[in-house]
């Protein structure tokens, strides 16, 4: 039996795990951005005892896995996982390893800054931002589907408002939980509410309720929007949905694909960052920095938006 499986079982007590990362290991600003997209009611995001905590649920086979993720180690993260009270017996260890896998991927720990950061620190305009923030991760996504959802509730509006916009939909369409946190909705769920319905329930927008629905009813069909699926396919199908754009295919891109060198041009903090006006400005400029064009999205947007030292 792996080390961290105890005598709590699914449901019971949370089992502790020391998931373990290549120094350097830049926790704070991972935190921050994090906390920064916290949606209330689906996570939260604290400091506690000197280091700092994250709290969620993560979707695996027998139901939501309850995960608490504690930052402050130079060379790992502490995670608490608690299975769903009816995972089978037999698929315990099936079920623990895959929500592992994900919190791996959420958190870039199996990045290597060895390689990423002297890359990077060629370049006059991203040597002082590694300087700043050596080991930088790139947050990821444990659900392909909600982070999608959330990035559409993002569109044109302040990052508070798309808190508010995801908090609202968990409340009004999600499962309750354990611990306080709610489930979000699965694609099948999402689909079968009425474009008005979600649109009075969330605030949206006529167009951004519709883009919802329409991305809901595509995943509900078989559209993978995961770390698994093939990414060509997968952006294709997202940009022949309506309301969905290149920035909101090149973030997800980033966030659950795992790509490297995606890198959301269009994007308005960033270009604000570089100085620029234009997508094409700025895809311009990242052209030397492949193929970890992400790394340096992200050490701009620390730099720009979520800061190098604790608030």
């Amino acid at each position: 039996m792996p080390a961290g499986l105890g005598p709590g079982g699914p449901g019971g007590p949370g089992v502790c795990h020391d998931l373990r990362c290549a120094e350097p290991f830049a926790w704070q600003p991972l935190f921050r951005a994090l906390a920064a997209h916290a949606v209330p009611g689906l996570e939260r995001a604290e400091y506690d005892d000197g280091g700092a905590r994250v709290e969620r649920l993560i979707p695996a086979a027998s139901g939501p896995a309850l995960v608490r993720v504690r930052f402050g180690r130079p060379d790992a993260v502490e995670v608490e996982l608690s299975l769903a009270p009816e995972t089978p017996a037999a698929m315990l260890v099936q079920e623990e390893a895959a929500v592992l896998a994900s919190v791996r991927r959420w958190l870039d720990l199996d990045a290597d800054p060895a390689v990423v950061d002297p890359f990077l620190s060629d370049f006059d305009l991203l040597a002082p931002l590694v300087a700043a923030c050596p080991g930088l991760r790139v947050p990821g996504s444990v659900d392909g589907f909600e982070t999608a959802v959330q990035t559409v509730l993002g569109q044109q509006v302040s990052l508070a408002a798309a808190r508010t916009f995801g908090a609202r939909l968990a409340a009004s369409f999600g499962d309750a939980g354990r611990d306080g946190l709610r489930a979000f909705p699965a694609p099948e769920q999402l689909a079968a509410v009425p474009p008005p319905e979600l649109q009075s329930a969330v605030g949206l927008t006529h167009s951004r309720a519709r883009t919802v629905a329409a991305l809901a009813a595509a995943a509900a069909s078989g559209l993978d929007i995961s770390a698994e699926a093939d990414p060509g396919p997968t952006r294709a199908a997202l940009l022949a949905l309506p309301g969905i754009g290149p920035w909101t295919a090149d973030y997800l891109a980033v966030r659950v694909f795992g790509d490297r060198d995606a890198y959301p041009a269009d994007d308005l903090v960033l270009k604000r960052a570089l100085g620029v006006t234009t997508a094409r400005a700025a895809a311009a400029l990242s052209e030397p920095w492949r193929p970890w064009r992400a790394y340096a999205l992200f050490h701009l947007w620390t730099g720009a938006a979520y800061g190098t030292a604790r608030s």
